[in-house]
């Protein structure tokens, strides 16, 4: 019998690509499936949730995760990581600079256990693959994935995971994976690390690498449209001060 990705606890939202919401910070975790590789965008906020993620997207499609793609350095997107033993990790440049101590201290603000931080914080999976401007994966069938240093906005070390449509279906519309450059659920968080000046600068480029008729995901929240990002773009740089 076929598993589907519902009943795996995966939203499917487009043909081989799916997304899962997670637990508590309402946190997105992304999977691309090709047909000789399999990529995970961003792992969790510890180590047990990464394990959970690998175990769910390793079920689905019967193989092993071999890439993982970190969209920026905060806890509740890359504790997980270290769970992917094997896999082929990229995050933009500079993302390997952020220490885990600063990471630990973060996640314990923010709710997360003492024990469960400081174990995820000494297991830190540093990027092997630092991407600056652009970085193209073949996952094999066609499918090619296109990751994009868009930053700086949310942090200094913003990655954009472009998604095109399905080889096999001319109609099926391109995926985003925005991090937290892009939310939903609630308003876009602008921490210490955070640069406002570049942020409206950044949606302007994941809109020029998806296009009207793509499809966004958030770090945090619904799926969106192409308007949604523009608008949440004009609302950052009202904000902040920003003109185009």
């Amino acid at each position: 019998m076929t598993v589907t990705w519902e009943e795996l606890g995966w939203e499917r939202v487009a043909a081989g690509v799916g997304r899962c919401r997670l637990p508590g910070w309402d946190c997105t975790a992304g999977l691309v499936v090709g047909a000789g590789a399999v990529l995970m965008v961003d792992a969790g906020s510890s180590l047990a949730e990464g394990a959970l993620l690998r175990a769910r997207a390793e079920e689905l499609t019967g193989g092993r995760v071999t890439h993982l793609a970190l969209t920026h350095p905060h806890f509740d997107h890359v504790f997980g990581a270290a769970a992917f033993a094997g896999a082929e990790v990229f995050g933009a440049v500079g993302v390997d600079t952020v220490p885990g101590e600063e990471l630990r201290a973060d996640a314990v603000r923010n709710g997360l256990d003492g024990a469960t931080a400081a174990e995820a914080a000494d297991a830190l999976v540093r990027p092997r693959h630092l991407v600056c401007g652009e970085w193209t994966l073949d996952l094999g069938g066609g499918r090619q994935v296109l990751l994009a240093n868009v930053g700086p906005g949310h942090t200094a070390h913003d990655l954009a995971v472009l998604v095109p449509g399905d080889p096999a279906d001319p109609g099926s519309p391109e995926v985003v994976f925005c991090g937290d450059l892009v939310e939903e659920s609630g308003e876009p968080q602008a921490g210490p690390d955070a640069v406002p000046s570049r942020w409206p600068a950044a949606l302007d480029r994941l809109l020029e690498l998806g296009g009207e008729d793509a499809l966004y995901v958030p770090g945090h929240g619904a799926v969106v449209d192409a308007a949604f990002v523009r608008a949440q773009r004009d609302a950052l740089a009202a904000r902040f001060g920003v003109s185009r």
